[in-house]
């Protein structure tokens, strides 16, 4: 199986996409895959989910990161640091990232610099997946992660708001595709689920009636376990495998592993 680069983005912010992103990349491990993440927000949630805050500062101030690695425009096999748990490692992020668009303003092709930055590593065949957190907007950096993907995985929270700008995401995903015409979207994940409430009915029959677009079956139920998880630096599978949070998202995960073993 070649290796495929799955994005996780909305352009929504609290929609989960960090969360669902690090525990779909342990749940992968878990079936036996070896899983790259990516960190691109500059609030670094995803890094802090596998590193304690120290370490992340430090690594942001270093020269091993993303946005060192993205404008040098250097091979991101040197930004690469290994987890806690086995066949899963990080690309972490930097707070500097929050002036990734004025930096990549004046580049030339500068939608592709991602892809050609992460080129070497995915062509080597080391990883099965490769995972990419994408900030909670639709720039040029958002449209870097979506050409460097096979597939994009859209988390959605199950709220009032949680569909605000969708059809926004969904244009943006078009664009995208006039340039990178292989790019599909491989579905929608819905997360912060409580099923007490009643327009948690009202968005699952929003989303399932969107024509061709695939809603996961493992959906994401509200879970405590999840915070107390995040605290410990840990993917909830790990934290606690018997908890309901870590039993949906290695449902989830399979889902993924399904899709992209096609």
């Amino acid at each position: 199986m070649k290796t495929k680069v799955i994005c996780f983005a909305n352009n929504k912010g609290g929609s989960g996409k960090s969360t669902t992103c690090s525990n779909v990349a342990y749940g992968l491990t878990m079936l036996g895959k070896k899983v790259l993440m990516l960190d691109g927000d500059m609030q670094c949630n995803l890094s802090l989910a596998y590193f304690s805050e120290d370490q992340v500062l430090e690594i942001a101030k270093s020269d091993r990161n993303l946005y060192r690695g993205i404008l040098e425009q250097k091979n991101l096999r040197d930004c690469i640091y290994h987890t806690a748990y086995e066949n899963l490692d990080l690309i972490p992020s930097s707070s500097l990232m929050s002036g990734i668009e004025f930096d990549l303003f004046t580049k030339w092709q500068r939608e592709f610099i991602l892809r050609n930055c992460l080129e070497e590593v995915k062509n080597s065949g080391e990883y099965d997946y490769i995972l990419l957190d994408a900030p909670p907007t639709l720039g040029c950096f958002v449209m870097n992660l979506l050409i460097a993907s096979d597939y994009l995985v859209i988390p959605v929270e199950a709220s009032p708001w949680g569909l605000f700008g969708l059809a926004n995401m969904f244009d943006f995903l078009k664009e995208v595709q006039k340039i990178s015409p292989a790019l599909k979207l491989m579905g929608i994940a819905v997360t912060k689920v409580d099923t007490r409430k009643n327009y948690v009915k009202q968005t699952m029959e929003y989303l399932n009636a969107q024509e061709e677009v695939h809603v996961f079956n493992s959906f994401i139920r509200m879970d405590s376990m999840i915070e107390w998880s995040q605290d410990n630096s840990m993917p909830v599978i790990a934290y606690k495998k018997s908890s309901r949070s870590a039993q949906e998202y290695m449902e989830l995960a399979k889902e993924v592993d399904q899709l992209g073993s096609r």
